[in-house]
């Protein structure tokens, strides 16, 4: 009997997916993915699962430090069955509202939030929809190209781009994107905002509830955090260390509840 893992890093590859698909025959399969820094094979050693999420740093600091306190900062651990056992939880997890676009910007990622922490929550939201449902290499890297400022981690670096290469290997794409029979769907589920500095900076967080159809059709929920910085008159992924990667739990579950997700609404 295998011990529960915590990934060192996000991606799809280490569920192998093309196994799901091929296993699932008729039947829609769940499962639940944390997004975080992507290592595209590698797992962690073992990790026992915290009880509660960890404390938060120090709301009254301020500066690069103390971003790159809030960016490093653990989430909560747990088993890598988590992200594909459905369980509905008994209690009733918090809420967040989150903002509408008010227009279409670069690359065709909705924009327009406001200048608020859940502004920057949907903002990160849209982003990552747009490449997941994409599922294109190039695509990826523009998008990265036009929602990113100078400083952080090169396109191919990037946990998304790593999430897309993965999908694209597992369903064995002839391409760097998916073709028309490839269906891929993702709904922003949950999010948190795991901390700020001041206005303009927000480390934001979001999981996703994301479908893919390839002959039959697979379910994953993938869970994303990122630095994001107010520019201009728009939220960025902001530029550092890429944060500490995000609980891989089922939408709705108790677990989810533990790991801080608050159920998303739009306002």
């Amino acid at each position: 009997m295998s011990r529960p893992v915590t990934p060192a890093a996000g991606p799809w590859a280490r569920w192998r997916l093309l196994a799901l698909l091929a296993g699932v025959a008729a039947t829609a399969v769940a499962l639940l993915v944390g997004l975080g820094v992507v290592v595209w094979t590698t797992l962690a050693p073992p990790a026992t699962p915290a009880a509660t999420p960890p404390t938060s740093p120090d709301a009254a600091a301020s500066g690069q430090a103390h971003r790159d306190q809030i960016a490093a900062s653990p989430m909560l651990q747990v088993p890598a069955a988590a992200a594909s056992t459905p369980n509905i939880a008994t209690g009733i997890a918090a809420t967040m509202s989150l903002p509408a676009a008010s227009g279409v910007g670069a690359e065709g990622v909705p924009t327009g939030f406001p200048h608020t922490p859940e502004g920057a929550v949907a903002q990160l939201a849209a982003i990552e929809v747009r490449v997941i449902e994409a599922m294109s290499i190039p695509l990826t890297h523009r998008v990265h190209a036009a929602w990113s400022l100078p400083g952080g981690v090169p396109a191919e670096q990037w946990a998304m781009t790593g999430n897309v290469q993965a999908f694209l290997s597992n369903v064995g794409a002839s391409d760097n994107a998916k073709d028309d029979t490839i269906i891929v769907t993702a709904t922003p589920a949950a999010g948190q905002i795991k901390g700020t500095d001041g206005p303009d900076w927000v480390l934001g967080c979001v999981l996703l509830d994301v479908r893919a159809v390839v002959v039959t059709q697979a379910r994953i929920g993938y869970g994303h955090c990122e630095r994001l910085q107010w520019s201009g008159d728009r939220w960025l992924i902001a530029p550092g260390s890429p944060p500490a990667t995000a609980p891989s739990t089922w939408p709705g579950s108790d677990l989810a509840i533990r790991a801080g997700w608050r159920t998303l609404t739009t306002g």
